[in-house]
């Protein structure tokens, strides 16, 4: 569904972020994008949604492609148009509208007719079904995870075919973080959707991907199945805290990241 071929961003045609990066997203396929703050990791998602424009950012080289089309060269609301939604993060909400009219948002640019909105609305709330009953409350004085509700519930009003979430567990609680984290993976089965999320949370996205990709420096380091990088000792040692770690190390001093760089050729 999804290919980014060998992709450079600048930003103010100075500053390089990415350095060569590749990934795909398969039909139905959930993916996380994984590593420290700096990587990388939410520029990569700016480049897929269009956004990167309203920070004087480009991508310079290589190339990006959705269901076989070329989209690097699109506008933001072009891209969402094709069905590539992102959930900026931070939560960013429309503070003095309610819920449900925050939701609705979302739904904008479909032209949909009433019954078709109050369709796509109950589908929102079988997701999430603590916004309905407070789909009137105004969305400025919700709660952290309240929030992430809403603008994961306005981005599926969109009916995206490839939703981008940029850090859903930012600020939450551990009880929450899990609760949003099933949520993802129900919309995910349920609906089938394509998801692509960037996540410092290295142990709850493992688990709800189904591949993975590590980037440190602007580049991709690893890649593999989800299941396999959980039990990759380096991954254990520099993500999930699972053994002893003295100096804190760089991929690049670890042999088993100095494999040929795909993303280069």
């Amino acid at each position: 569904m999804l290919k980014v071929s060998n992709i450079e961003v600048v930003y103010s045609d100075v500053i390089l972020v990415l350095r060569g990066v590749s990934l795909e997203v398969q039909k139905g396929q959930v993916v996380s994008l994984l590593g420290a703050n700096g990587a990388g990791k939410s520029t990569t998602l700016k480049a897929l949604s269009g956004l990167l424009v309203s920070q004087q950012g480009k991508v310079t080289r290589g190339a990006i492609e959705f269901e076989g089309q070329r989209i690097d060269n699109l506008s933001a609301d072009e891209i969402v148009r094709l069905g590539i939604v992102q959930v900026i993060e931070g939560r960013p909400l429309f503070r003095h509208l309610s819920v449900e009219e925050n939701l609705l948002t979302g739904a904008l640019f479909r032209s949909a007719s009433n019954a078709v909105l109050k369709s796509d609305l109950e589908q929102v709330y079988h997701f999430f079904p603590r916004l309905l009953s407070m789909r009137h409350r105004t969305s400025g004085y919700l709660s952290g995870g309240e929030q992430q509700m809403v603008v994961i519930g306005r981005a599926l009003m969109a009916k995206p075919k490839l939703m981008l979430l940029d850090e859903p567990s930012l600020g939450l609680a551990p009880l929450l973080v899990k609760d949003i984290f099933d949520i993802i993976k129900r919309i995910n089965q349920e609906s089938g959707m394509s998801l692509l999320i960037v996540e410092q949370n290295a142990n709850v996205a493992l688990k709800t991907a189904d591949y993975a990709y590590v980037m440190e420096n602007g580049r991709v380091v690893l890649d593999g199945a989800a299941e396999q990088l959980a039990e990759n000792a380096d991954i254990k040692e520099f993500y999930l805290g699972l053994t002893s770690v003295g100096e804190r190390k760089s991929y690049r001093d670890v042999k088993h990241y100095k494999r040929r760089k795909r993303w280069l050729g």
